[in-house]
């Protein structure tokens, strides 16, 4: 059995409570918009992204609920790269340079968030839904900076959109069940497919499978993103009324080639900051 290297990423009042092995309290406490908050346990966080654990083939499996229906901000778990170095918002950790997306995982984003580069895909609400972008090397990206300081002119921001679409694959399927509510959620992650399950029904098979090594990610936060087809890129945080959690349990990960099952060890213990 192989253990999983599991730090925190928390915020000013935020908090994660362990409940047992593969069982977590993720919480964030309520506060106005202008301040990123943050409660996140991963397995990546001072590591290089090419030292990422996972590649497929692997089994990603887990319960889980959340405070509430519509949660300021998004939430979710799954698989991805850390594109953008979350560490870069207040999360803490190992500071990367910016990359394309991968990823594989269910994910919560409620308006103003809009998170799709096609206009055809769901881009609000509970998500099962997968990235794969190319593993292109941070100087090449570096080329492309200039046009980034421009996209919050609309006409630039839409050229933006159009040019990503071509680079970045993606697939989403909108979950119409109650988040609220204990469900079991599965991803399994093949070299040319990705299947999600909800209580063992199929959600999205995605024949545009992530490219590259991830890292597992749980988390809820107030922020959000918006790349919208009329091309008014936005982000920021939004208020919390309430305080918002995610709890998750019987978190397994079964590397198939192996069949290995990593045992879950919070590296850092329970806390808040």
């Amino acid at each position: 059995m192989v253990d999983l290297d599991l730090q925190t990423s928390l915020t000013a009042g935020a908090r994660v409570e362990a409940s047992g092995p593969g069982c977590w309290r993720l919480e964030i406490p309520a506060g106005p918009a202008g301040r990123y908050r943050l409660a996140q346990v991963d397995d990546y966080h001072l590591r290089r992204r090419q030292d990422f654990h996972w590649s497929a083939p692997i089994r990603l499996s887990l319960k889980a609920r959340a405070s509430g229906r519509e949660i300021p901000g998004t939430w979710g778990f799954g698989l991805w790269n850390d594109p953008f170095s979350m560490a870069l918002l207040g999360g803490g950790g190992l500071r990367r340079l910016p990359c394309l997306p991968n990823t594989a995982w269910f994910f919560y984003a409620a308006p103003p968030n809009y998170l799709s580069l096609r206009d055809d895909l769901p881009a609000q609400g509970f998500l099962a839904a997968t990235f794969r972008g190319p593993d292109w090397p941070a100087w090449k990206l570096a080329l492309g900076a200039p046009a980034l300081t421009l996209a919050l002119i609309r006409p630039v921001a839409r050229a933006l959109r159009r040019s990503l679409r071509k680079i970045v694959q993606q697939e989403a399927a909108l979950l119409t069940i109650d988040p609220t509510e204990w469900h079991t959620y599965q991803i399994e992650w093949q070299e040319e497919v990705v299947e999600f399950q909800v209580d063992g029904v199929s959600t999205l098979r995605s024949a545009t499978p992530p490219n590259g090594r991830l890292g597992l990610v749980l988390w809820v936060d107030n922020q959000y993103a918006a790349t919208p087809p009329e091309g008014r890129l936005r982000y920021g945080t939004l208020e919390h009324k309430e305080p918002a959690w995610l709890e998750v349990a019987e978190l397994d990960i079964t590397m198939e080639a192996t069949q290995k099952r990593p045992r879950a060890v919070l590296d850092n213990p329970p806390t808040s900051v």
